[in-house]
């Protein structure tokens, strides 16, 4: 039977100072000076389009905020104070709601982290993605080495019980000691949380455009095997394909709800949200408009599509998120998730287990290390119209 998961609500700001070229989020570069940013307009508008989103979450309460883009660091502490307190006015926040924001490492930004503590952010992803000046350069990167360390510690002196630095590998000429330098300048900087992922060419990007000389397989496999022995040595424990946390209790909130295909309200330029209807009984999907043109004219709806998901579909929409989590999720998940039957799928799970791609309980969907390593593979066998799937790409928010 379909039920209420628990809530989030992701805010998307879109500006950064100027746009990298792995990026395919979406993301605005501003040509000449913050000043560029309409930060206090920007902040009413999100108000406005959480206000919309409302009636259809009413009585629930907020179980995780994540603001994401873009950089959305780049707005001063005093808008995120004012946004903050307008999704409370707005939404009942849990008790011990995670509210995550993204922060770019520049010194610009970090000096504002004490500010963005007292506006009730409780958690910081800090965009570190190397701290080896060449690969910065190379992925377009507008801080140097010392202001991703100062970052950290910064986020430490702040008053951050939790940040996450964000870490990526398999770069440009990047060799398994470069790459494991990075990992271990991240892991002595103790932050609670690490995304370490790989680098992927996506569509719509410079890179894939122009693609740069990526290392070869061995040595990406390489990087991989020793890099997570790293992180398994100093305590850091991998719950997901991309996250290492020290401790259960630090494990981002905001990403497990997604994974456990929880809800989420989605709003800002190009955000997107999932909200189960009861009343309905389905569940209902939902964009914005992408241009922040667009999302700020006030003539305009900020929705840009509204649909519901078909059944059909939700035996991969499920899978595509609960598979990426290292202990999968217990089997009664699926039913109160999509509101099916397991009994309907139980051939394609046999034949998982059949072809090791999945642990052979009968409590929990779990993959296997083959099926981890082999995930698009697993996540196939789920797709009822059996139309190919795309390659997975891991990124961390």
């Amino acid at each position: 039977m379909l039920t209420n998961p628990p809530l989030s609500l992701y805010i998307h700001i879109p500006w950064c100072i100027k746009k990298c070229p792995y990026c395919d989020f979406n993301s605005h570069g501003i040509k000449d000076s913050l000043e560029e940013i309409p930060e206090q307009q920007y902040v009413q508008r999100l108000l406005e389009d959480l206000a919309q989103e409302v009636p259809f979450v009413w009585g629930r309460r907020l179980h995780s905020i994540f603001i994401g883009g873009g950089t959305p660091s780049l707005f001063s502490a005093e808008a995120i104070d004012s946004l903050i307190s307008g999704v409370r006015a707005l939404i009942p926040f849990e008790n011990d709601i995670e509210i995550t924001m993204e922060a770019n490492p520049g010194t610009f930004e970090a000096e504002k982290f004490l500010g963005f503590n007292q506006a009730g952010i409780n958690r910081l992803s800090i965009g570190v993605q190397s701290f080896n000046s060449q690969h910065l350069e190379i992925l377009g990167r507008v801080h140097n080495p010392e202001q991703a360390v100062a970052a950290a510690e910064f986020a430490h002196k702040a008053g951050f019980n939790s940040f996450n630095l964000d870490l990526m590998h398999g770069l440009p000429q990047q060799t398994t000691e470069q790459a494991l330098s990075d990992l271990q300048t991240a892991i002595d900087l103790k932050p609670q949380h690490i995304s370490w992922y790989q680098l992927t060419l996506e569509p719509n990007t410079h890179f894939y455009q122009k693609p740069p000389k990526l290392p070869q397989d061995e040595t990406l496999w390489d990087i991989q095997e020793a890099g997570q022995k790293l992180l398994v040595d100093n305590g850091y424990l991998q719950y997901e394909i991309s996250a290492y946390s020290k401790d259960i209790k630090l494990q981002s909130r905001h990403n497990l709800n997604y994974w456990q295909f929880g809800d989420y309200i989605g709003i800002g330029a190009g955000a997107h949200g999932k909200i189960t209807r009861l009343d309905l009984n389905a569940i209902h999907r939902t964009t914005k408009k992408r241009h922040p043109k667009d999302y700020l004219n006030q003539d305009w709806s900020q929705v840009a599509s509204s649909s519901v998901i078909p059944n059909h579909e939700l035996p991969f929409e499920f899978m595509l998120n609960a598979l990426r989590l290292s202990e999968g999720v217990p089997t009664n998940l699926y039913s109160q998730r999509t509101g099916l039957l397991l009994q309907d799928i139980k051939k394609i799970i046999s034949e998982a287990k059949s072809d090791e791609l999945l642990n052979d309980v009968s409590d929990w969907i779990t993959p296997t290390e083959k099926g981890s390593l082999f995930l698009n593979e697993l996540l196939e066998k789920f797709i009822l119209d059996k139309t190919p799937v795309n390659e997975i790409s891991v990124k961390e928010l």
